[in-house]
Formats: structure tokens, C-alpha cells, sequence
């Protein structure tokens, strides 16, 4: 029989806990659960109020994936859920507002992706992204010298930049933003990414064409768009290892010299919070919010 636990007073069924879902550490179920409860301070709010979509993985990275936006059968009463407006109508998301719906979350097995505004506000942005993708021999080295030209580009506007790994190959920037229509935020992210290919050629590229990418850096813009969504912070990713989108100083940034530098996984991420704390809590304090021009 599956264990059955209380979190914040929602009774909870937790299942195969001793699965392991990553077989070159032998990661399980149950270290992804502990690992989540233990994150979840500084995770909540990358998920609260933005309707969210799953990547889930129950068999493992190696098992099959599937994206899955939907409220699924089986959802608990107690989970809160909002309308979103899709191109082909409208449907209902789950919403992570707390521990119990995390862990209730955490237990399907999935990666957390959510888009750049709040269910509340859909269609403005509270921040901008940059999915900063290397493409062959290029790697995060690259990515850490157009991140760091981006955030230069970024400040001349009176904007600030936090980074994160994307817990696969790449980088993450993110912008606090007073809420934008995401046509204006997508059309100035566009604007930024053609000026770093122009600044940069030999290293941005800033079109999707895998032609165009190889050794180089595709700085991806199209995440602004209303209808995309990106891997949230402290995520843990569907990859080999147990690594995780993890917050990053601009010191390591700047310091990057090889690719290993800035993989972190589940357990490194824990010890980073502790020692460090939460490197993107100004994304949220509102004090940090800028105007685009």
C-alpha cells in the first residue's frame, strides 16, 4: 500500500518512493520528493499564481515524456486551478500556491514549467526570459560571455538581469518587469537578440534554424510569446543526472572557464540555498521592476 502523508494538513498518497527514476546515481521517487519539500521555499514563488505545465517523466528520463497542461483525473478538491485562454479554446491549469499541492505535484514525477505572467493578469508579463542554446562545440561558456552581454544591454535600459542554469546545456536570463503586454516584451527581447548577433557574430545567432547554430549561441526571445512557457528555477530536469535549472552569481558567470563549472544537481542545489540563500528573491520584492523602453 502506497504511504499516506500530511503536509499542512492535506492528506497526501505518495507512490514507489523507492523507483529510481535516474539509474547512473541511482536517484529515487523518494530523494525527488525530499529534495522538493526541501527546495520549496524558494520554488513556490517561481510557480505562484502562474497557471503551470507539467513535463512529466514517470518512468524516468529514459522512460517516456509528455507535456501535460490539463487538470489530470484524480486531481485533489483542495488544489487550486485557473481558465487559460488557448488558440484552441479554453482550459483549465493547476495552479502551485503551496507545499501540499508541490508535493501532490512533486509525486506525478515532472519538471515545472510556467509562463512569463500571472493567471490574474494573463498576456502581461511580470518578466522577460532569454533561453540562452548552445549549439555544438559550442557550451554554457559561451552562453556565460552573451549573457554577460546581454545584461550590460540590459542595464543601459535601466533593467536587471538574474541568471539560472537551464539544467540541461544552456542559460536562463530573467528580468523582473512592472506587467507588459507580452506583444511589447516579445517584440523588445526580439530587438535585443538581433543587436547581440550584430555585436557578436561569430558567437549569437538569433534564429531558430539548426543550420545557423552550429558553434554558436541561439539567443532564444520566442519564450516572451503569451503562449510559451520555460522551466522555472530549481526544477529538476528530465536529463541523465538529477540536475536542476539552478540559480547562478554573476561572479560564476563571469568566472565560467569550462561547461562542468555550472552543473549542479539536486543535492548541490541544497547546499547553494543554504549557503547562499535564494539568488533570485529580488525577482520578486518588487522593488527590482523596470520598464522596458
Amino acid at each position: 500500500m502506497a504511504p499516506i502523508t500530511e503536509v499542512e494538513g492535506r492528506r497526501l498518497t505518495l507512490s514507489n518512493l523507492d523507483k529510481v527514476l535516474y539509474p547512473a546515481s541511482g536517484f529515487t521517487k523518494g530523494e525527488l520528493l525530499h529534495y522538493y519539500a526541501t527546495v520549496a521555499e524558494a520554488l513556490l514563488p517561481q510557480l505562484r499564481d502562474r497557471p503551470v505545465s507539467f513535463l512529466r517523466f514517470p518512468d524516468g528520463p529514459e522512460g517516456q515524456l509528455f507535456f501535460a497542461k490539463n487538470v489530470p483525473p484524480g486531481t485533489p478538491s483542495w488544489v487550486r486551478t485557473a481558465e487559460v485562454r488557448r488558440s484552441d479554446g479554453v482550459s483549465r491549469q493547476i495552479l502551485v500556491q503551496d507545499l501540499p499541492t508541490l508535493m501532490w505535484a512533486a509525486n506525478l514525477v515532472t519538471e515545472f514549467h510556467a509562463p512569463q505572467w500571472r493567471a490574474d493578469e494573463p498576456g502581461l508579463a511580470d518578466r522577460l526570459v532569454f533561453d540562452l542554446d548552445p549549439g555544438a562545440p559550442a557550451d554554457i561558456v559561451q552562453c556565460c560571455e552573451v549573457a554577460g552581454w546581454l545584461r550590460e544591454r540590459l542595464e543601459r535600459d535601466g533593467l536587471e538581469a538574474y541568471a539560472k542554469t537551464s539544467g540541461s546545456k544552456g542559460l536562463h536570463l530573467l528580468v523582473p518587469l512592472v506587467p507588459t503586454a507580452s506583444e511589447r516584451v516579445s517584440a523588445y527581447a526580439k530587438g535585443l537578440a538581433r543587436e547581440a548577433e550584430a555585436a557578436l557574430p561569430r558567437l549569437v545567432v538569433h534564429r531558430m534554424a539548426r543550420n545557423l547554430r552550429g558553434g554558436k549561441v541561439f539567443v532564444d526571445h520566442s519564450q516572451n510569446s503569451a503562449a510559451k512557457t520555460t522551466a522555472v528555477a530549481y526544477t529538476v530536469r528530465a536529463r541523465e543526472r538529477a540536475t536542476v535549472s539552478a540559480p547562478v552569481t554573476w561572479g560564476e558567470v563571469e568566472g565560467c572557464g569550462a561547461a562542468e563549472e555550472l552543473v549542479f544537481v539536486a543535492g548541490d542545489v541544497v547546499a547553494r540555498l543554504e549557503r547562499d540563500g535564494d539568488l533570485l528573491a529580488g525577482l520578486f520584492d518588487g522593488e527590482g521592476a523596470g520598464e522596458i523602453p
